[in-house]
């Protein structure tokens, strides 16, 4: 293949794969959680065996960043879709999903994702005993990977959520 033509090709690939921001990540939180009180979950080895299990791949960090207010967490999270992070914001209210919202799209494909008759699926969702969502979602057709990754943002969400409130049962 000549050099100007593999140029062009990573070029257009590159010029796909442009970033949309749909809401910074503090703004998400200051719209769904005004005023909630930043904390750190620092990831002991047994529950980052249980993350790594839960989205199927080795999990970067020793901890997770959320924020806390009045018995609910937000977490702001990336998951990679085919290729890129697609970062989400998570609202769980007791063990339930009260909010998601993709925040930032890096994908070529799938960014319909985004849109709220979508995410509108996972709200009032919890785990089961098996780590999967108590319902099903429905998919998008060209989105499969994008999908994959929200729905392991929204079970990692859950999850965290429930060693929070585990921590706080213990105290």
């Amino acid at each position: 293949m000549p050099i100007a033509a593999w140029l062009v090709l990573v070029a257009s690939q590159v010029a796909f794969a442009m970033e949309t921001v749909y809401q910074e990540p503090g703004e998400f939180l200051e719209q769904n959680l005004s005023g909630c009180q930043k904390q750190v979950l620092w990831l002991k080895k047994d529950t980052k065996s249980r993350i790594e299990k839960l989205v199927d791949h080795p999990f970067p960090g020793v901890r997770v960043r959320y924020c806390e207010k009045e018995g609910k967490t937000a977490w702001v999270l990336d998951e990679i879709g085919k290729t890129e992070p697609i970062t989400s914001g998570i609202i769980i209210d007791q063990g339930r999903v009260e909010q998601v919202r993709v925040l930032v799209f890096r994908e070529s494909r799938g960014s319909e994702v985004h849109r709220d008759a979508f995410t509108r699926q996972y709200e009032n969702a919890a785990l089961e005993d098996d780590q999967s969502l108590d319902r099903y979602i429905d998919g998008i057709t060209g989105a499969t990977m994008s999908v994959s990754a929200v729905n392991r943002q929204v079970k990692l969400a859950l999850l965290l959520d429930e060693v929070v409130r585990e921590k706080a049962d213990d105290r």
